[in-house]
């Protein structure tokens, strides 16, 4: 391969990188926020509950009616933000072994 076209790879992994970086970093920031709401306002559930929808509409939503947006933020946040993490894990992978292959 010429030298061009590894620059090319190269710059597209590294902006590929950045921006992914860059919206985990985002949406963690997101997720901060609504937990500082949620622990002012003293509402407490599990990890069990923000995986399962039914069973955080079962049991934590029917306590904390008046809090419903804020806990349905914060879940969607949070596992928005573990998907962002997840795939980048799995990009710096698929990154590093592409720098090794061509280097």
């Amino acid at each position: 391969m010429n030298n061009a076209l590894v620059g090319i790879l190269l710059f597209g992994v590294i902006a590929a990188f950045a921006a992914m970086l860059f919206l985990n970093v985002y949406f963690r920031v997101k997720v901060f926020k609504s937990y500082k709401t949620l622990v002012k306002n003293r509402v407490q559930f599990g990890a069990a509950h923000l995986f399962n929808k039914k069973r955080m509409e079962e049991e934590i939503l029917p306590q904390y009616p008046h809090m419903r947006e804020e806990i349905l933020t914060f879940a969607s946040h949070l596992r928005y933000s573990i998907r962002m993490a997840t795939v980048l894990i799995a990009l710096i992978t698929l990154f590093g072994a592409i720098l090794m292959y061509f280097r």
